[in-house]
């Protein structure tokens, strides 16, 4: 029984050890935080600002998109409802002229039909938006070893959601005094990590982040709005996180609607039903 007890007690301390180990090794990090203004597509009746929309999928468009892939999302859903380049003359998003526009500057990999040699032609308002890369291996070989993740639902993916988009591109600062950053690493208090080894004091007082592989991706005028809007960093980066948190969900405005209506018919249901309890039985004795 002795024997028994002790093998128990080795196994609990070591399944003690095995779960509190991972938790030891994450640091702390600053909570992410929006734009002052805050977000306008968050609550249930917030909707997304087209040009908001447009301007951050520019920002996508022509800095992200170099790295990071969006292969769940088809460039005809960048004409549909609610969507940045939507056009009521246009309800089919195929034929929407901006759509077919902005699938033609993509190319993708095909074969000829004639020799079935692989050739590249332009994407079409049903293809995926296509990966920078032709394969996982080319993404890390490009990167110093990192991923890049795709950005198709990277909102959803992440703590704080768009938030956290707008604080990590916006949170690259020098790092402090007795902080030892790795060459072709970049420190941001925003990214998950552990800063500790890197650290030179006190464990407990290691400073809040982590390291990441990407440079900072915006600088001041980067992009050149076509509405004229400002481009600083904090712009770009609300844009840009207001793209990613619409591309997450394209028909969140949609699903929003439809819930209305339907929570609408149920009280109408539920006042109908009500009424004809009383009618039925107002002259029943209970």
């Amino acid at each position: 029984m002795r024997l028994v007890s002790a093998l128990t007690a080795c196994v609990a301390a070591a399944s003690f050890i095995a779960i509190a180990q991972p938790a030891s090794a994450e640091g702390k990090v600053l909570h992410p935080h929006g734009p002052h203004e805050g977000w306008e597509f968050e609550g249930p009746f917030g909707t997304f600002d087209q040009n908001a929309l447009q301007r951050g999928y520019k920002v996508y468009r022509e800095v992200c998109a170099s790295c990071h892939g969006m292969k769940l999302l088809s460039f005809r859903n960048l004409g549909q409802k609610g969507a940045p380049f939507f056009d009521e003359a246009y309800p089919d998003e195929n034929s929407n002229p901006k759509v077919k526009q902005i699938a033609s500057e993509y190319m993708v990999a095909a074969f000829d039909e004639e020799t079935g040699d692989p050739i590249q032609v332009a994407a079409t308002t049903v293809t995926a938006f296509p990966s920078p890369y032709a394969n996982e291996a080319a993404a890390r070989g490009s990167n110093g070893g990192a991923l890049p993740p795709d950005l198709s639902v990277i909102t959803k993916a992440r703590h704080g959601g768009a938030s956290y988009i707008y604080s990590l591109l916006t949170g690259y600062v020098s790092p402090p005094a007795g902080l030892t950053v790795s060459p072709g690493l970049y420190y941001n208090p925003f990214f998950p990590g552990d800063t500790k080894p890197q650290w030179a004091g006190d464990p407990r007082e290691a400073p809040a982040g982590g390291f990441l592989a990407m440079a900072p991706p915006l600088r001041e005028g980067l992009v050149v709005f076509d509405d004229g809007t400002a481009s600083t960093v904090e712009q770009m980066s609300a844009d840009v996180a207001t793209f990613l948190a619409w591309a997450g969900e394209p028909k969140a405005e949609t699903r929003r609607m439809m819930g209305f209506s339907v929570i609408g018919y149920l009280l109408i249901m539920a006042g109908l039903t009500y009424a004809s309890y009383r009618r039925i039985w107002r002259n029943i004795q209970h």
